[in-house]
């Protein structure tokens, strides 16, 4: 607990930094909104950093918001199963899309980010809980979310807040173990996306989404 402490101190103004990004990211245009979509569309089972590299290619060169399943496919260089991710993009792409325009805010604008995420995880094909908390803490909608990817189940784990890595999250399970993360954030005094980025960094050793 003292080191975890310990780097909290130490990394928490980079951690604040970033999450204020994250903030200001729900400011910007419906396509940028997207592009952070699909960016957690493929990170399951692949390296974040990769999925951004491919992710900010077919942003700029605009493949994201009209190429057709095979190209995006081919532009997800080292993201794992890209063929379902490139045709999960193509269909959120559909979802959101209403008169030749991606309307993504008008769709998930609804105050409760509790509620926004049980309606992506429904009507999103590819995105589940973690996932979708991933997304909107991404766009500044998702603070007190908890994302449970590996990283996470190990700290968690290791710091005595759950007694074991479930091998499947169902929603329940899922729920539960957010519920005992805020407890957690909340008795230490990190706020819950403060310290789920600063368990994230200190697997990995940098601050990253």
């Amino acid at each position: 607990m003292k080191e975890l402490l310990k780097s909290y101190e130490e990394r928490r103004e980079e951690i604040r930094r970033r999450l204020l990004e994250f903030q200001r990211v729900w400011k910007k245009p419906d396509e940028r909104i997207f592009a952070e979509l699909c960016f957690c569309l493929c990170t399951p089972q692949s390296s974040a950093k990769v999925c951004n590299a491919a992710l900010e290619k077919l942003e700029k060169t605009g493949m994201l918001y009209k190429a057709d399943q095979p190209i995006i496919e081919k532009n997800l260089k080292g993201v794992r199963f890209r063929r379902n991710k490139a045709r999960y993009i193509v269909e959120a792409r559909k979802l959101f899309t209403h008169k030749g325009r991606l309307n993504i805010k008008p769709k998930i604008r609804f105050g409760d980010p509790v509620r926004i995420r049980e309606w992506l995880v429904e009507n999103v094909k590819g995105l589940g809980y973690k996932e979708a908390s991933h997304f909107l803490r991404n766009i500044g909608l998702g603070e007190n979310l908890a994302i449970l990817d590996r990283h996470i189940l190990k700290n968690l784990l290791a710091l005595g807040v759950i007694d074991e890595i479930p091998k499947t999250l169902t929603k329940k399970r899922y729920l539960e173990i957010e519920k005992k993360a805020r407890k957690f954030a909340r008795k230490i005094g990190i706020p819950l996306a403060e310290l789920d980025l600063l368990l994230w960094s200190k697997e990995t050793g940098f601050v990253f989404k």
